[in-house]
């Protein structure tokens, strides 16, 4: 009889063992991003938990390395901190981890990369008058996770909109 679509065995420790190996050779994962994508393939919480606990005693799944590469490679294509931040907790990654990981940053390039964002959408948005140019640039860097000092500074600069007090 034909198995069922949909319908799997529960994976045991080695085919759990398997399936972990074979989504770390492509990607980096967090301990809770690849207990749960063990669970969804059909291993029982113990067994993907045992799976997880192993890795991570070997050193193959690193929740610290993860944040800092995954930290550095969205700040380089443009994302704030408070965005990272967001990000990072979403994918379970624990706050003491978060905190070491945008410590890490060069927080002095946190305006120069806002700046290039800056310079990279504002041809988009000069089709509007001036005022609209400046609150679409600002809701744009706000949405990218900078801080609202570094994007009213950026917004200043690159709209030539005077800060209105």
């Amino acid at each position: 009889m034909a198995a069922r679509r949909g319908l799997r065995e529960p994976l045991d420790t080695r085919a759990a063992r398997l399936v972990a190996a074979d989504l770390l050779s492509r990607r980096p994962w967090t301990t809770r991003d690849l207990a749960a994508r063990l669970r969804r393939r059909g291993a029982p919480a113990a067994v993907a938990a045992e799976v997880v606990a192993d890795l991570t005693a070997r050193g193959y799944l690193d929740d610290a390395a993860f944040a800092h590469h995954w930290a550095a490679a969205r700040a380089a294509r443009g994302y704030g901190p408070a965005r990272l931040r967001a990000e990072l907790r979403a994918r379970g990654v624990g706050t003491p981890l978060i905190d070491a990981a945008l410590a890490a940053l060069d927080h002095d390039a946190e305006l120069e990369r806002a700046r290039a964002v800056a310079r990279r959408r504002l041809p988009a948005l000069r089709r509007a008058d001036r005022v609209r140019t400046a609150a679409r640039l600002r809701d744009h860097l706000l949405r990218r996770g900078y801080a609202a000092a570094v994007v009213a500074r950026v917004v200043r600069e690159s709209a030539g909109i005077a800060r209105e007090e």
